[in-house]
């Protein structure tokens, strides 16, 4: 094999567990539509649209992930399972992981001029099933995106979105998907459950306000010492 095919088979063993040999990566459904995407980009930016979108199509019924001829997208582009849509103008880095089910979706312009109108994910970001991450955002570098979440506001480096709108969680994302690599984006424990997603955001937010408050509370008490000082000075 070619030392980049190599490459990327192993950073996508890095990622899965499941296969037994690199041989076993060359079924994958996101692989083979990874590949057929290369050849319409190259067709879409030689301005041979039509063939491009013919590509597109065959890759498509073949591999039920449709991504747009004109996408650009990085090295070691994992999409593990497939019924994925990505958009025209979706921009995606190196190392980034996405699972079934996912939408880059784009947002239509007021005006009616095309322009940048799907996201655009940085190095190692990892979007989980379902998500559906939607208009020209930018989803930082090493972020996660829980399953199922709707993303339509930038996403910080290293953030952890979950829910409906989606939100910032209270924990910490990694800088890059190794060695912290995270399938689906998200911890599998019932902190994650849809069911108790409100109550860890108000508990964060609680925790936040707590930490403010006692901040302040530090901050006046200073001050009161600094007043009673002044006063025996006087005196």
């Amino acid at each position: 094999m070619p030392s980049r095919l190599v490459a990327y088979i192993d950073s996508i063993r890095a990622r899965d567990p499941a296969p037994r040999s690199r041989a076993e990566v060359l079924t994958y459904p996101g692989v083979w539509a990874l590949a057929g995407h290369r050849v319409a980009h190259r067709l879409f930016r030689a301005r041979m649209f039509l063939m491009a979108r013919i590509v597109n199509h065959v890759t498509r019924g073949w591999t039920a992930i449709d991504i747009h001829p004109g996408a650009t997208i990085g090295r070691n582009f994992f999409i593990d399972h497939g019924f994925v849509v990505i958009g025209e103008t979706a921009q995606i880095g190196d190392d980034v992981t996405i699972y079934q089910c996912v939408t880059l979706g784009g947002t239509s312009p007021d005006n009616g001029v095309a322009g940048k109108r799907h996201p655009t994910l940085l190095d190692g970001a990892i979007v989980g099933s379902g998500a559906q991450v939607l208009g020209p955002i930018t989803v930082g570098r090493g972020a996660r995106i829980g399953a199922n979440a709707v993303v339509t506001r930038d996403v910080p480096d290293g953030a952890v979105m979950v829910g409906i709108p989606a939100r910032p969680t209270m924990v910490e994302g990694g800088a890059a998907p190794r060695p912290d690599f995270l399938p689906y984006g998200t911890k599998c424990s019932e902190t994650f459950d849809p069911v108790t997603q409100k109550t860890e955001l108000l508990r964060c937010e609680v925790e936040q306000l707590r930490k403010r408050l006692d901040a302040l509370l530090a901050e006046q008490a200073d001050r009161r010492d600094t007043e009673q000082d002044r006063e025996r000075g006087r005196a």
